[in-house]
C-alpha cells in the first residue's frame, strides 16, 4: 500500500514514532516522513553532545521531543530546556540553534505559506 505524501513508514500499521529512527554514536539521524513544498516532517535522533548550528527556516516549525532531551536556543530569547512530551515552536526567519544535552530523539515538523 502506498500513500500520496507520507514516505520510508509503513502505512496501515499501529506504530511507535520514537522506534522509526535509531542513535548513531557521535552523530545526528534524520528519516524523512514527508516533503512537499509547504510541509515537511522530519524524525531525528542527536547522541549527547550534537547540535545544529545556528540557522533559520523559511516556515514555522514545530520541535516535538519524542525521547530524551534538547536545549533549544530561538531567536535573543534565553535557551529553552524541551523534555520527553514537550514541543517548542520556532518561528519562520528567526535563528534557532538545538543542543543535545542528552541522547534525544525528536519530531520535527516545517509549514511553510
Amino acid at each position: 500500500m502506498d500513500g500520496k505524501f507520507f514516505k520510508n513508514i509503513e502505512f496501515a500499521k499501529k506504530l511507535a514514532l520514537k522506534e522509526e529512527v535509531t542513535y548513531a554514536k557521535g552523530q545526528v539521524v534524520s528519516k524523512t516522513l514527508v516533503q512537499t513544498d509547504n510541509v515537511s516532517i522530519t524524525l531525528f535522533s542527536f547522541d549527547k553532545g550534537e547540535e545544529i548550528s545556528a540557522h533559520s527556516a523559511p516556515g514555522d516549525a514545530l520541535v516535538y521531543v519524542m525521547e530524551g532531551e534538547v536545549t533549544i536556543t530561538i531567536g535573543d530569547n534565553a535557551p529553552e530546556v524541551v523534555t520527553e512530551g514537550n514541543f517548542i515552536v520556532m518561528p519562520a526567519n528567526i535563528s534557532h540553534a538545538l543542543e543535545a544535552t542528552e541522547k534525544f530523539k525528536m519530531m520535527l515538523i516545517v509549514v511553510k505559506g
